[in-house]
């Protein structure tokens, strides 16, 4: 199923939805016909879809908007704040392309900060699907809370089997007793093999899907912290605000510590090309990451490990 089907298919059983967009139809390019006066077009002005959703939602409407992640997140943040945020109107922001998912694009398009925005708006949750199936599973619940939403939309193809969502629980893909990876977002797909690269290593690697981030696991991160595990970080987003913000203020405020390593942008827009070539130059790669996570724990990769990431070191494309 994809997300239109999903979207169609919810809206044809709840009438208090309606569907809006800012000129951004790749998600739901063939619903007009069939939504009617329930599916709005603003154009390209977010600020006046927020304003128009929130005027909805006071209606009893259930808007789901949808637009560019950089857009809905920068361009209409005083909207979703003021408008949604502070009256706690059920209004759901889809994002199309956020972090590496808008590979080809410059820093005017990247939404890379867009967890810390939205996370920053209180009542305000947040979700970061692995791929398209993680995000089927959740889209039901996101759309029946009361509350505001922020959804990472991804479309990728699955790597793993899902199991069910609960808000504010994290999805365990491996557990593993040596380190945490934690990840959410379309890196999971390379989350996965930079694990099997650490096993290969003879580590006990365990791997996390963050899938909500607001609310957020708690319960897993201090349990992690107990054990003395350490955590991983792993997401395209800014290292600042996003999910190494959230587990440090998380163990913060309960006196717990814990060693950790964020694996993000560190606080600059990535290089835009092709996805593969974003990964391999911004070090996002599998074998580029497991080298990291070696290092962060005192040991040193394998011939065949630093084989690998030599060449990738050398193939990343020019400046």
């Amino acid at each position: 199923m994809t997300y239109e089907e999903r979207i169609k298919e919810y809206a044809l059983a709840n009438e208090e939805v309606v569907v809006m967009t800012a000129e951004n139809r790749a998600l739901i390019r063939n619903l007009p016909p069939i939504l009617g006066p329930r599916l709005i077009d603003t154009g390209i002005t977010e600020q006046t879809m927020i304003g128009a959703a929130a005027g909805l939602a006071l209606r009893g409407r259930k808007p789901i908007v949808h637009a560019l992640g950089a857009f809905l997140t920068m361009r209409a943040f005083e909207f979703v704040r003021t408008d949604v945020g502070i009256s706690g109107l059920p209004v759901k922001l889809s994002s199309f392309v956020p972090g590496f998912l808008s590979d080809g694009n410059g820093p005017t398009h990247q939404a890379i900060e867009d967890v810390a925005l939205m996370r920053g708006i209180p009542g305000m949750q947040v979700f970061s699907p692995a791929d398209n199936e993680d995000m089927l599973l959740m889209l039901q619940a996101i759309w029946d809370s009361p509350k505001p939403a922020y959804l990472r939309v991804n479309t990728r193809p699955s790597v793993v089997p899902h199991q069910p969502f609960e808000m504010g629980k994290a999805e365990c893909i491996q557990p593993g007793t040596d380190v945490a990876l934690l990840c959410h977002g379309m890196l999971l797909e390379q989350a996965v093999e930079a694990r099997n690269l650490l096993q290969q290593h003879g580590l006990s690697a365990g791997l996390w899907n963050m899938r909500s981030l607001v609310p957020f696991d708690t319960e897993l991160v201090l349990e992690l912290a107990a054990k003395g595990i350490p955590m991983v970080c792993i997401e395209d987003h800014f290292q600042i605000g996003g999910l190494h913000s959230i587990l440090a203020e998380t163990l913060l405020a309960n006196s717990q510590t814990a060693k950790a390593l964020p694996i993000s942008l560190n606080q600059r827009w990535f290089k835009p090309g092709l996805l593969s070539e974003v990964l391999r130059y911004e070090g996002f790669s599998p074998e580029q990451m497991a080298g990291r996570v070696l290092e962060f724990l005192g040991m040193q990769p394998n011939e065949a490990l630093k084989a690998l990431v030599s060449k990738i070191q050398e193939n990343t494309f020019d400046e």
